[in-house]
């Protein structure tokens, strides 16, 4: 297991008592409260020091609401040091209120409006998404770009359209881990890599790779290819908890990663494991409290 505590830089916590999540009638096994004390249940024996909670598509009119309640919950919970919280970007310039609203919750650093599920595979093209993306440098936001392997060439032409704005891929691009697929995910991987204003987060790829026989074995070569594409400064480790339970327990998937780099320098291991997300988030290094 990992010899120090880790910084998890992709948690999600979500209330179905306290606000909307329409998506979560598809998936009736996330579909009550997980608070923070229910991922301190479900890390077992990973020691946790720092998190940052990712926005989980509230709906549309209870985005601010949700930023709101984490916020909230950061009073109580001395791990919670940042959050990445919801926009509509789409909405251009006239998001610009809604940004300052967010700017003045101390925990916010970053915004994630979801690719993953529109429809349109230009829908990240738009001006009005383009304009708001831009935004976020004024705010020093960073964006986090939820795809899936399929809309890479749109995500790739919007990053490369706003050199300014701080970038994380987040769970790799969600590649066909489940059907063997590297290509063209890979090559986009690696196009994304070359892009110095673009980091990545190595997360919810066990719920991409289908049934559990074998998991580690289908993910070992995404696992690969991600760090040999963007290395150890701009890579980190995200939990996705508790998305990450319909496939696997939190700590099988730390160990699975932690397996996959016991060949690395422990200064590598920390970047990925801690380092990266404190730098990338702006949280305070030490101590969390």
């Amino acid at each position: 297991m990992i010899p120090f505590p880790i910084v998890d830089s992709h948690v999600h916590f979500l209330d179905p008592q306290l606000l909307n999540y329409r998506w979560l009638a598809g998936v009736p096994a996330l579909n009550r409260p997980h608070r923070p004390a229910d991922f301190t249940a479900a890390c077992g024996p990973v020691a946790v020091d720092g998190i940052v909670f990712v926005e989980v598509d509230a709906d549309p009119g209870q985005r601010l609401a949700e930023a709101e309640w984490v916020a909230g919950l950061a009073d109580g919970e001395p791990r919670l040091r940042a959050m990445v919280a919801s926009a509509a970007l789409e909405r251009g310039d006239d998001v610009r209120g809604e940004l300052e609203r967010l700017k003045s919750l101390s925990p916010v650093r970053g915004i994630r409006r979801l690719i993953q599920n529109e429809p349109d595979p230009d829908f990240c093209l738009s001006e009005g998404f383009i304009a708001g993306v831009r935004l976020l440098a004024e705010c020093d936001f960073s964006f986090d770009i939820c795809i899936r392997h399929q809309q890479f060439p749109a995500a790739l032409q919007l990053v490369r359209g706003c050199p300014e704005v701080r970038f994380v891929l987040d769970h790799v691009g969600k590649p066909g881990i489940g059907d063997g697929l590297m290509e063209p995910w890979r090559s986009h991987v690696r196009e994304f890599a070359a892009l110095p204003n673009v980091w990545c987060k190595l997360s919810g790829m066990a719920t991409e790779a289908g049934n559990s026989d074998g998991m580690a074995e289908r993910v070992r070569p995404y696992i690969d290819t991600v760090i040999e594409s963007f290395g150890f400064d701009r890579l980190m480790f995200g939990g996705d908890w508790p998305v990450c339970e319909l496939a696997i327990g939190y700590p099988d998937w730390v160990a699975m990663v932690d397996r996959a780099t016991q060949g690395c320098s422990e200064a590598e291991r920390r970047k990925l494991f801690r380092d990266n997300a404190i730098a990338f988030y702006r949280m305070s290094r030490e101590p969390f409290r």
